[in-house]
């Protein structure tokens, strides 16, 4: 029997004398771009090692519901996070954003006793306001986003303390609450699954939805670059991706489902994940982030309006920081000074993780995602098995550090193969 050997691949010749494209791993006569993939691999991977750490807690029920709610804000932060480091900027300011955002969430529906859907408008008002005031700076005066934001870390922070100076400000409307921790009621009843119990209907019933629609718009992408006569992956390699987010979609359904359905944070999730990934990779908007980040000169003679979008995404990262202001008090049932610490790095760490470029030009809405979850699940499975602070934040610098130097290193064998 032969053996079948892995080789990494840069500018070799294919079969038909093209070029392979570097970081490509042949396996068996299927092609797989590590670059694209590798994150993904990467995540089962590290979710299978901490089930086994944890002889299987990881994945129970009510611990994936947890990591779910308890980084929901991260991960909405990781969305605008990733569409600015595409575009070649960054944002510090997000952590301190979401902060005052959160404090003035707080003061208009605890202390002034404004309704709260009025409330909550206003706070994503103040949010675009916030992002309008540094995209300003940014893209019409010409500052460096490190610098600008850098100021707004400390401005926001200071306003923060100003507005709260050290006490929190809560409880929050119960509506709020439920956003942040609350699930969906189970609309049709229980279903009988054997040996797992019981699981919710209704919830099931969203996941075989989300499977269809994933599957109808793979197969339509895949249709349309036939038909533009672009290269696509063979058809078992394709089955096979869709095969395992099917999976990974129903687990995680059926999981849910069992414990107390799905939460709301999630469905928020899905549809900013859902927007968003439409708006970068099918809008004429998405494509300018992109060309921006990929080369700035060619992007402003193809008459990119540079300006205005460099400024509109930073509006955006302002509302997404706002949506996880509230979303991180209302979690907590209180607005407090130290709110927001350090989630400017996670929000950074993840993007980059999940396969941004250093450059700009490169990443997507679910790779970003996926860079978040897999932060999350390295906390949550390091917790569970009583690792020490320190340990954790070792093992999450190594990892963000290996994730660069694999973007890196990449490059650098594209450059060598040309």
């Amino acid at each position: 029997m032969s053996s079948i050997t892995p080789t990494v691949e840069a500018g070799a010749k294919g079969d038909g004398g093209a070029p392979r494209q570097p970081g490509r791993v042949s396996l068996g006569g299927v092609s797989l771009n590590l670059r694209s993939s590798g994150i993904y691999i990467a995540f089962a991977l590290i979710v299978a090692l901490f089930s086994v750490l944890t002889d299987g807690a990881m994945l129970t029920p009510q611990n994936i519901s947890n990591i779910i709610v308890q980084n929901s804000y991260v991960l909405i932060l990781a969305i605008g996070m990733i569409l600015i480091i595409i575009a070649g900027h960054i944002d510090l300011s997000v952590g301190s954003v979401v902060a005052v955002t959160g404090a003035l969430a707080a003061v208009l529906m605890v202390n002034m006793g404004w309704p709260w859907p009025l409330a909550l408008l206003v706070t994503l008002v103040a949010g675009a306001v916030i992002g309008a005031w540094q995209g300003y700076w940014i893209a019409y005066f010409g500052i460096p986003a490190f610098i600008v934001t850098l100021a707004g870390m400390l401005l926001f922070r200071a306003l923060t303390l100003t507005v709260l100076g050290n006490q929190g400000i809560g409880p929050f409307p119960d509506q709020v609450r439920t956003l942040a921790n609350g699930f969906t009621n189970g609309y049709l009843g229980n279903i009988g699954l054997g040996p797992l119990g019981g699981a919710d209907l209704f919830s099931l019933l969203i996941g075989v939805v989300a499977i269809a629609g994933m599957a109808a718009s793979q197969w339509r992408t895949r249709n349309a670059r036939r038909g533009y006569g672009q290269a696509v992956e063979p058809m078992a390699l394709f089955v096979l991706k869709l095969a395992a987010g099917a999976a990974l979609i129903l687990f995680l359904v059926v999981q849910l489902a069992r414990f107390k359905n799905l939460p709301w944070v999630l469905v928020l999730l899905a549809v900013l994940v859902l927007g968003y990934s439409l708006m970068a990779n099918r809008t004429v908007f998405g494509r300018q982030i992109y060309a921006i980040g990929g080369n700035l000169q060619a992007a402003v003679m193809s008459g990119v309006k540079v300006k205005s979008v460099v400024f509109w995404i930073f509006v955006n990262m302002g509302v997404l920081s706002a949506i996880a202001g509230i979303i991180f008090a209302g979690r907590l049932n209180q607005a407090g000074p130290t709110a927001g610490n350090s989630f400017e790095l996670d929000a950074i760490a993840a993007a980059f993780i999940g396969g941004a470029a250093v450059q700009g030009g490169v990443g997507k809405v679910v790779g970003a995602i996926t860079g978040g979850l897999i932060m999350a699940v390295i906390n949550n499975g390091m917790s569970l098995i009583g690792s020490p602070s320190e340990r954790v934040m070792l093992v999450k610098g190594a990892v963000l550090l290996a994730a660069v130097a694999f973007d890196v290193w990449t490059k650098r064998r594209a450059g060598a193969s040309r």
